[in-house]
């Protein structure tokens, strides 16, 4: 899935913002939010195929964490579509014509 795609769904960006303050298990994400632990796995599935988390094993444990060249790529695509934008914008404001002055009575 892509990484915009991923973040579509709020659940997702709320166990992003989780993360973003310390790596943690299913079990602590799922205290923090109003789904079961088995939604947070398949979103944590969802946001790892993305490339947006991270997991590793500690004794029976998976810890999740925000990965940083995903969020890197995910950062640098959002740049190009911001710079594409501005540079649209330029253009426009470039070949507009100049407001005309109303004239008054």
């Amino acid at each position: 899935m892509e990484p915009l795609a991923a973040l579509g769904d709020a659940t997702r960006r709320r166990i992003v913002e989780v993360l973003l303050a310390q790596p943690s298990s299913v079990s602590d994400i799922a205290r923090q939010l109003p789904v079961s632990r088995p939604a947070v796995s398949q979103h944590l599935q969802v946001l790892k195929s993305a490339g947006l988390v991270a997991v590793r094993t500690e004794g029976r444990r998976n810890i999740y964490r925000l990965d940083p060249q995903g969020l890197a790529a995910l950062r640098d695509h959002l740049d190009s579509l911001w710079l594409a934008a501005l540079e649209q914008f330029k253009t426009t404001a470039e070949n507009s014509p100049p407001p005309r002055k109303e004239r008054r009575k």
